[in-house]
């Protein structure tokens, strides 16, 4: 790849051509090398200092930043190198690694042993990009800046949450890759169980960076790994003219068992959690593309309300970020019966002449600031793999654990329904319609 080639393909999205733009261009470059030769990292070294040189970078302050978006194959080779032919010793040095950090736990903590040798925890940026999301990054400032959600955020007012992720397409010629990982792996062990930590945790001392992740710790270690009898997994099937999973091309395995989707239900055994069931839900090839935070509370004790549905607190995290509060109102006219309406706030009709950065900007920033916040720690990571170690295990061996099959482009399997609400959840507001909700029928029915 030349360097014309690559500053087209970085800027092939960019749709400002301001005088921004072709400054950035002016401080873009492109180096190849081979993962394995020390020639090459040297090279790199030497082609990084020549542009410090120019820059006027003064010593003592010539810092890099490492990203590692690469093959977890590669990660150590690449660590080594960098450490070896490219590490400052007058700089600040930060490596950003990618998921996958393994395929389980013992996996996961060798290459962290592996990696932990060449460069110290505070230089390691474990980067999950769910937790550089807008409205996951709200979801500390909600609970904690708002005294009337922290006076109910516990197991007396909550009966269930789920955590769900939709995406309408399947693996669309990344079978080959997709196949290894699974969407257990590749979605609910990072991005999903980070959203939980945050929304299951205690109040951190602090909004420093290892006090919010002290917490995450604690409420992470209060899960026990996940179960079979917890588990729903699915496969999508072809349907609406679009090919199943075993269709794909670019799969070698055609009897392949790998779960497309998987729903799972998390138990926290503390004092403000127990009993609650935490249902995540990941799928490709469904219905709708969305992922959001949906957390349920239980009915009015003595309701004079009879049949009034719960109270529901949403969190949209994509698309078009929102919160809302769903809750009972009485039926406008002159009728007494009770419709669920919600308290709304849509960001994008609230907050005019906004950009939300994408997610990778806000922490990459994070990294150039040196604010750890958004990052997993070693020993989140390994917590983390402990409780879902058990169950890839028996996904990868047994051959007699249910895989259902569901409609390219559904809901997913026909058991979810049943599934969510063997664990207390209530679909009696089915009717509920976000963000606007037509009344005719209620007004037609206070007419004298």
């Amino acid at each position: 790849m030349t360097h014309e080639d690559y500053l087209d393909r970085v800027t092939q999205y960019i749709k400002d051509d301001s005088e921004e733009l072709t400054q950035f261009k002016a401080i873009t470059t492109y180096h190849s090398g081979k993962y394995d030769d020390d020639a090459s990292w040297k090279s790199l070294n030497e082609y990084s200092t020549e542009n410090e040189n120019k820059r006027g970078c003064p010593q003592g302050q010539r810092n890099r930043v490492y990203y590692m978006a690469l093959p977890p194959s590669v990660f150590v080779p690449v660590a080594k190198g960098l450490k070896k032919n490219v590490y400052v010793q007058d700089g600040v040095n930060r490596l950003i690694v990618e998921k996958p950090f393994g395929m389980d736990t013992e996996s996961s903590n060798e290459l962290g042993r592996e990696i932990g040798a060449l460069f110290t925890e505070n230089e390691i940026y474990r980067i999950d990009h769910y937790l550089g999301k807008e409205m996951v990054k709200n979801v500390m400032t909600m609970r904690f800046s708002n005294i009337f959600f922290s006076q109910i955020w516990d197991r007396k007012y909550i009966d269930n949450v789920q955590i769900t992720f939709k995406e309408t397409i399947g693996t669309e010629g990344r079978g080959g890759y997709f196949d290894d990982f699974g969407i257990v792996r590749d979605v609910m062990q990072n991005h999903l169980l980070q959203v939980l930590s945050l929304i299951a945790m205690e109040r951190p001392i602090s909004t420093e960076s290892e006090a919010i992740r002290d917490e995450k710790v604690k409420v992470l270690k209060c899960i026990p790994p996940i179960t079979t009898d917890d588990a729903l997994l699915g496969q999508y099937v072809a349907a609406n003219g679009k090919p199943g999973y075993l269709d794909d091309d670019t799969l070698k395995n055609k009897q392949s068992r790998t779960p497309t989707f998987a729903a799972l239900t998390l138990w926290i055994q503390n004092e403000r959690w127990e009993g609650v069931p935490f249902i995540m839900k990941a799928g490709k090839a469904l219905d709708a593309a969305k992922v959001e935070i949906r957390i349920q509370f239980r009915n009015v004790a003595g309701s004079l309300y009879k049949g009034a549905p719960r109270n529901e607190l949403v969190m949209r995290v994509q698309p078009r970020e929102a919160v809302y509060i769903k809750f009972n109102n009485k039926q406008p006219g002159l009728s007494y019966g009770t419709i669920q309406s919600d308290l709304d706030l849509s960001y994008h009709d609230r907050f005019t002449d906004m950009k939300i950065p994408d997610a990778y900007e806000s922490l990459i920033l994070d990294v150039l600031r040196n604010d750890h916040s958004n990052f997993v720690r070693d020993d989140e990571l390994e917590t983390a793999w402990n409780i879902f170690t058990p169950l890839l295990h028996q996904i990868d061996q047994r051959t007699d654990l249910p895989l259902h099959n569901y409609p390219y482009g559904s809901r997913g399997p026909a058991e979810l329904e049943a599934f969510v609400r063997k664990y207390g959840y209530d679909r009696s507001n089915a009717n509920y319609s976000w963000p606007v909700q037509s009344v005719s029928h209620a007004n037609n029915s206070n007419k004298l």
